[in-house]
């Protein structure tokens, strides 16, 4: 695990959640801007003022928010999760691009906030997670706001830099044994252990694939952030 630049990876969420649902069931645009935007989904199972878990999802390189919201929504349904899917302002996330964290992290407060303000959401049950390169952002940020994001989903990562190490979250990293697009021998096998030198509780799955995330390791990942053991924000 190497460091970020900064501390700019810092989210500066301040925003009361909704007491009712503004948004509508489905999957529906944030409306941030023109171009590149990003997902909300509700579970159909929401009740009208019940407060429930959010999952940021970052998608990978090339992607956008849709990507991740495909591969999450049917465990979402099940689980009862808000899904909020943001495109990053470029083709992928600033620190991989720029080594530093810029524009990405300013949106991701921006569509929180937007999700706060739609959704009655657990603020003690928000997590981030991504899948390839969004799941190596995921971990930075995810580590970097601990004191925010309880739990950390990532789906074939790359690496982990964080900007600040803040609280202590719970890691969730799975990857597939034949990935040959992030090898996991000089990836997982590497930062997993890392990782949990440097003191995080990390649940490992690996699996019998490529760069993918199977149905079975995303319903584990969501069981795991409904039961999984709470970060220690100190």
């Amino acid at each position: 695990m190497r460091r970020g630049r900064d501390d700019s990876a810092r989210l500066d969420l301040r925003a009361t959640p909704a007491a009712a649902f503004s948004a509508p069931m489905g999957t529906s645009p944030l409306g941030l801007g023109e171009g590149r935007d990003g997902l909300l989904h509700v579970p159909g199972s929401a009740g009208p003022g019940e407060p429930l878990p959010l999952v940021v999802a970052l998608h990978g390189a090339g992607g956008t928010g849709a990507q991740l919201v495909h591969l999450l929504v049917a465990a979402a349904e099940r689980h009862g999760v808000l899904l909020l899917a943001p495109d990053s302002r470029g083709h992928t996330w600033d620190l991989i691009v720029d080594r530093g964290f810029g524009t990405d992290v300013e949106f991701l407060d921006d569509a929180l906030r937007l999700a706060l303000t739609r959704c009655p959401v657990d603020l003690d049950r928000l997590a981030i997670g991504g899948f390839s390169d969004g799941a190596s952002y995921a971990l930075s940020v995810g580590i970097s706001n601990g004191d925010l994001f309880g739990h950390v989903l990532a789906y074939s990562p790359g690496f982990a830099a964080p900007a600040a190490s803040v609280g202590r979250p719970a890691l969730f990293v799975s990857h597939g044994t034949d990935d040959r697009v992030l090898p996991i021998d000089r990836c997982s096998r590497r930062l997993v252990p890392a990782l949990r030198r440097s003191g995080y509780e990390v649940e490992y799955r690996e699996f019998d694939g490529g760069h993918t995330v199977p149905p079975e390791i995303i319903d584990e990942s969501l069981t795991w952030f409904h039961t999984g053991p709470d970060a220690a924000t100190s």
